[in-house]
């Protein structure tokens, strides 16, 4: 089945998040959407699965017009889509997740359960899934459960899939074995749709590329180009895609966290009795899957986590039953995942959001009254000392993009006199543009003396960041290794098996 998309335009108010897109998509091929996020790779995507509709342009199938009113035309016409974040019930099984919306009926409209699962066994075995159609998915590994969406996708013989930035919660070895499947799918005669801004990935599983960026298709690549010429098409400009850090020269421990746990809002323990240490002048990136414990452990360092047990030591101060105000006093930066909920004031000005954290006190305020003329000129100083692309200080912190945005925080958070810099997958959603300017920004902190703590979800990031890598896994630390240490055992340390 051939797909093509012609000249398709989404608007969104005043912004243009898919401008006149052409894009064609041969059966037996595995066709990359490359960008960054913002580029206009999902909103394409979501016309094409009836979740939008477009304002200009059309959808091909096999040369003919179609128009899809929602997913459910789409899968009927056999389009099948494979979410970032999966769309299954954890309660259910896998044969009841499958079937969900199109449930096979007997006599007296009972569910046919036999039936679900005889589908799902056909298609696990005809694709080597291993999957078990009475498994219960939220009992399921990560992986598995992504296999189970697949599974999905199959059983209304979808024959264009669309996968939707599936790496994000994989270890290297289920993102291996998910290439293995999306080859397999294209060589039973399947177009396959693979958005992505990940280049290791496109380079391995692409047979053509296209790229976008700001809703424009750019231009098209082959997979033989280098990491070098996708990343300057996706950008605009060259880009230096390694970090460039001299070794490490670790001074005293600074940090000192001893048989730490903490259980998260649920009752459930997050981080199970985890002890670290970091030097002076050295970057420890935690690595591991997200939700293996990471947020929970950077947030009882920040003073948000109460429910926990342990000891949490800065320069020598117990910081456990101190305020996050303490914490910041002491010297703490921290930079969240989450910019947009915990990093930033939306409607505050640039200039307002430098500011927050010590707002009450000089240079920023003297005997309770703010120091407007300080603030402006330290804001245009950061502004331009960070590359902030905006309007001006007085710009609104939400009309920002998420670059931009995050080197709103790191200014803020760089320009105190810090003992210990936090920071939690502080490229998430990022160019490879601001990437580059942020890992800088880390390793310019670390030569100065202070200890860097990074959460990493990309192994990349990790062994190029990282002076050593703690990976995390359950709650647990299932090791400490030198950022040299062979990817495919940092891969399985992921999945919990000790190096």
């Amino acid at each position: 089945m051939k797909l093509e998309l012609k000249g398709i335009t989404k608007r969104f108010g005043a912004l243009v998040a898919n401008d006149n897109v052409n894009l064609v998509v041969e059966p037996g091929q595995i066709h990359c959407l490359l960008g960054e996020n913002g580029a206009g790779k999902s909103t394409l995507m979501n016309v094409l699965y009836g979740l939008y509709q477009a304002d200009g342009g059309q959808i091909l199938i096999d040369d003919k017009p179609v128009k899809f009113s929602g997913p459910g035309e789409a899968m009927a016409a056999g389009i099948g889509m494979v979410h970032q974040h999966f769309m299954l019930i954890p309660v259910f099984t896998v044969a009841e997740n499958v079937v969900l919306g199109h449930e096979p009926t007997k006599a007296l409209g009972f569910l046919d359960l036999a039936a679900a699962r005889q589908k799902v066994r056909e298609i696990s075995d005809r694709f080597g899934f291993d999957v078990d159609p009475d498994a219960i998915v939220g009992d399921l590994p990560v992986g598995v459960q992504q296999r189970v969406e697949i599974i999905k996708a199959l059983i209304s013989d979808a024959q264009i899939l669309v996968f939707d930035e599936p790496t994000a919660v994989l270890t290297p070895q289920e993102t291996d074995e998910l290439m293995a499947i999306m080859k397999q799918l294209r060589d039973s005669g399947r177009g396959i749709v693979f958005i992505t801004h990940k280049l290791r990935e496109v380079r391995e599983a692409a047979d053509h590329i296209t790229v976008m960026r700001l809703g424009k298709v750019v231009g098209t690549a082959k997979p033989t180009d280098t990491a070098e010429e996708l990343a300057s098409l996706m950008v605009g400009r060259a880009v230096d895609l390694d970090v460039n850090k001299a070794a490490a020269k670790p001074g005293p421990v600074v940090l000192q966290i001893s048989d730490l746990s903490v259980w998260d809002h649920s009752g459930n323990k997050a981080v199970d009795n985890v002890s670290l240490q970091i030097h002076a002048g050295e970057i420890l990136v935690i690595a591991g899957v997200q939700g293996n414990g990471q947020t929970e452990l950077t947030e009882a360092i920040l003073g948000t986590q109460s429910k926990l047990h342990g000891s949490i030591r800065l320069a020598g101060e117990e910081l456990v039953g101190k305020s996050v105000k303490h914490r910041f006093d002491a010297g703490l930066g921290f930079v969240p995942e989450d910019r947009t909920e915990d990093g930033l004031v939306a409607d505050f000005t640039i200039s307002e959001n430098l500011m927050l954290n010590r707002s009450d006190r000089e240079p920023f305020a003297k005997r309770g009254v703010l120091q407007l003329k300080f603030l402006k000129d330290f804001a245009v100083e950061k502004i331009k000392q960070f590359d902030v692309r905006s309007q001006g200080i007085e710009s609104r912190a939400g009309q920002l993009s998420g670059g931009n945005q995050q080197k709103v925080v790191l200014a803020r958070e760089l320009s105190r006199n810090l003992s210990l810099l936090v920071a939690s997958q502080p490229t998430r959603g990022l160019d490879v543009g601001s990437i580059e300017f942020v890992h800088e920004q880390i390793v310019a902190t670390r030569d100065s003396g202070t200890p860097v703590l990074i959460v990493a979800t990309e192994l990349d990031e990790a062994t190029q960041l990282g002076d050593r890598i703690a990976v995390m896994y359950r709650g647990r630390i299932v090791g400490i290794v030198p950022p040299d240490t062979d990817r495919a055992v940092l891969g399985k340390m992921m999945a919990g098996i000790s190096a």
